[in-house]
């Protein structure tokens, strides 16, 4: 099954400008079997988000890409976050205490925004976004690398805000993901692989 676990939309990312509607549309046309909001420092599109799913029987999972004071973070199964921002190991106790998942974020890419060698310090993580749509490929082979050493899951996503990058990276899984519970289950189980689109969907070696 594969998964783009890290997309923004426009009610809630003002930088992009795609719809879900939209998303759902291409991800499909390209072969992937779900989505992941994962706005910024929002998870307000939740509800719609969760009808949109029941009514077009696509799974659509909303995350969070939350700005810690390390760098940004993605996680999954909670239902609130903190109203300001935290350092990133307090954001990954947060959301393990409530039983959700944490994912570095393109933690090497050229915008300042990624936890670098904070990758060494934090504990707690449970995978690190080896393929990202908008890094290149020095800070993919470095996510790689710090990824294997700290035996964290790897995961990839297209980290998309415009139609052409919806999917362009994923996550494949080999069973199916069709609820949050199995989304956690999964990463947890470090049951993921980073893959990049090129026609059809190919898995990345670490």
């Amino acid at each position: 099954m594969l998964l783009d676990m890290h997309m923004h939309e426009k009610t809630y990312s003002p930088d992009s400008v795609l719809s879900l509607e939209e998303m759902v549309t291409i991800a499909r046309e390209k072969g992937l079997d779900g989505i992941c909001i994962t706005d910024h420092d929002s998870m307000g599109l939740k509800g719609y988000a969760e009808e949109f799913s029941r009514k077009t029987g696509f799974p659509i999972f909303v995350g969070i890409e939350f700005f810690s004071l390390q760098g940004d973070i993605v996680a999954f199964g909670i239902d609130e976050y903190p109203d300001h921002r935290v350092d990133a190991q307090t954001f990954i106790n947060y959301v393990r205490a409530r039983d959700g998942i944490t994912i570095s974020a393109h933690p090497f890419r050229n915008n300042q925004r990624g936890l670098k060698e904070h990758l060494l310090e934090v504990t707690g993580l449970d995978a690190v976004e080896v393929l990202n749509g908008s890094t290149l490929p020095d800070a993919t082979s470095l996510a790689a690398q710090y990824t294997a050493k700290l035996g964290l899951g790897a995961v990839g996503a297209s980290d998309c805000h415009v139609p052409r990058t919806v999917g362009i990276c994923a996550t494949w899984f080999p069973g199916e993901v069709r609820s949050m519970q199995e989304l956690i289950r999964a990463v947890r189980a470090k049951e993921s692989a980073p893959a990049y689109y090129s026609g059809a969907y190919h898995i990345y070696e670490l």
